[in-house]
């Protein structure tokens, strides 16, 4: 499907501030219409602070904030949204039915109940009252409010946390559907298979600032890190001698090579080792970029308090 690249929603110059502490630091940013974009950052990174201000739940010390060209809070604006908050509180003593049919109210041209219920994996537990649910069942019927007044713009904030793996991809496949239907979505998440499987872009925000932003691939190339796995003679001190060797680890017999500069490691390995064998080379994952930048940021962020 051709994706439309107009923005839906936006962050333009915002700054956010909780008494001495700076959530967001004059921060902008684009959804656009039709993609999946990740949020990404650790605990106190100014994700959800994004989240909020973008469901005109908070109000931004300055800047300005558009959801569909107009300000969160109008109804014309809220009427196209969907979301499932992190912390989330629903009564406990109505049914499954019962919640999402009220929410359905709330909506012009929502989903039908029974659509709603199998896109969440809720059929059978309709007529349960949401307070005898497991924690896992509860996710499903939060999931299930988030999208039953088929909205063109869905929030999810941690959607899938304690979720069982089939419940899992079921939320996976039934995220995809809508993007197959041109709605986007805004995700956070700390799970990052999460991201590598469903995200057209990934934003990471540290300490209230975008540090980096791009595809999936365009994150992990900004971190040169790169890894060797092979089984060889040499011992691992002999190999982190070797120039550009970042790091050396041994498994069930194999060594991990962690470095920057793949060619000239090898060059080196198989003059140590003519012998070497079941070479494997591949690219940093999504968790060492992310975890890569993190780090650079804390310490560039040190580096100013001690100046």
């Amino acid at each position: 499907m051709q994706k439309n690249e107009s923005t839906v929603a936006s962050l333009v110059g915002v700054t956010k501030k909780y008494d001495a502490i700076t959530a967001l630091n004059d921060v902008s940013l684009n959804v656009r219409a039709g993609e999946l974009l990740a949020l990404l950052g650790p605990n106190g990174a100014g994700k959800t602070t994004s989240v909020r201000l973008l469901l005109g739940l908070s109000k931004p010390g300055s800047g300005s904030v558009k959801v569909f060209g107009r300000d969160p809070r109008d109804a014309s604006a809220r009427g196209r949204v969907g979301a499932m908050l992190q912390v989330a509180k629903v009564p406990e003593t109505l049914k499954v039915r019962e919640h999402i049919n009220l929410f359905r109210s709330y909506y012009s041209m929502p989903l039908s109940l029974e659509s709603t219920l199998e896109a969440a994996g809720l059929e059978g537990m309709e007529n349960r009252m949401f307070g005898a649910l497991s924690g896992g069942q509860k996710q499903r019927v939060l999931f299930a409010l988030a999208i039953c007044g088929n909205p063109d713009l869905l929030f999810l904030d941690e959607p899938t946390v304690g979720l069982d793996i089939g419940t899992r991809h079921l939320i996976w496949q039934q995220i995809r559907r809508l993007l197959q239907q041109g709605r986007t979505v805004v995700l956070t998440t700390h799970y990052l298979e999460e991201v590598d499987a469903l995200a057209n872009r990934v934003v990471v925000l540290n300490h209230g600032v975008i540090v980096a932003e791009g595809t999936s691939t365009e994150i992990k190339a900004r971190t040169a890190q790169r890894r060797i796995q092979c089984t060889t003679i040499l011992r691992s001190g002999e190999i982190e001698s070797i120039a550009q060797v970042r790091s050396v680890a041994e498994h069930e017999g194999r060594m991990e090579i962690c470095t920057s500069q793949v060619e000239p490691v090898l060059r080196e390995l198989f003059l140590r080792d003519p012998n070497i064998s079941g070479l494997e080379v591949s690219s940093s994952t999504l968790e060492e970029a992310f975890l890569e930048i993190v780090e650079s940021g804390r310490q560039e962020a040190a580096q100013e308090v001690t100046v």
